[in-house]
């Protein structure tokens, strides 16, 4: 087997160093699995009692992230890690994930535009959302960082999933502080709409296999 530098490296050296790669993939999953399951009940919770569809849709996204880390799990268990033949359905299955968040949270922002519901003042959610965009991005990029060196498609698309909360963090933050502020009830589910608006863009990206391989993509 050769590396990046055209050197020959020993099979049992590759072996040992992919071993390595697949129980740190596992791992960084672990850990998103259980920071979104606290995620998700916060957010869910704290969504239902403000009436807020911006929390809850990041609740659901949170939820969604769970079954996304599941996914690498499934992929990276048993004889499936050692080959590439699960990568396919693996990387697919998270991009329909982030299709159900968008339709979820797009068809229910639409339903309280429309019915001028006013949320409440969530300073739990204000505080979620601090705390989220302080701890994804580094989850992220440690999952690129492995999702590169595995050449895998899966664990790349997971690791989007994480930036997308971050990137989710952001306009829940945006909305929720509207709310409290100036009392732009709109803004939250506004802010909602931009959550399914990426997670659409995010899922297509998953389902091409973003930066996957001859050997992955269709």
């Amino acid at each position: 087997m050769e590396g990046a530098t055209g050197t020959t490296i020993p099979l049992a050296a590759a072996t040992e160093e992919r071993e390595r790669l697949v129980a740190r993939a596992k791992l960084l999953a672990r850990l998103g699995l259980a920071w979104h399951a606290v995620e998700a009940t916060v957010a869910v919770s704290a969504g239902i009692v403000a009436g807020s569809i911006a929390l809850i849709g990041f609740g659901a996204d949170s939820l969604i992230e769970m079954l996304a880390g599941g996914i690498v799990l499934w992929r990276f268990s048993g004889a499936r890690a050692a080959g590439e033949g699960a990568e396919h359905p693996a990387h697919r299955l998270i991009a329909v994930t982030f299709w159900v968040i968008a339709a979820y949270v797009g068809a229910e922002s639409l339903r309280v535009l429309i019915a001028g519901d006013h949320p409440s003042v969530s300073y739990v959610g204000i505080a979620l959302s601090i705390v989220t965009l302080a701890t994804m991005p580094p989850l992220a990029a440690a999952k690129a960082r492995v999702a590169s060196a595995l050449d895998s498609p899966a664990v790349r698309s997971e690791g989007r999933q994480t930036s997308l909360c971050a990137y989710l963090s952001v306009a829940l933050l945006l909305g929720l502080g509207a709310n409290a502020v100036f009392g732009w009830w709109w803004a939250d589910p506004l802010a909602a709409l931009v959550i399914a608006g990426v997670a659409i863009n995010e899922g297509r990206e998953a389902w091409r296999g973003e930066g996957c391989t001859e050997d992955h993509c269709c």
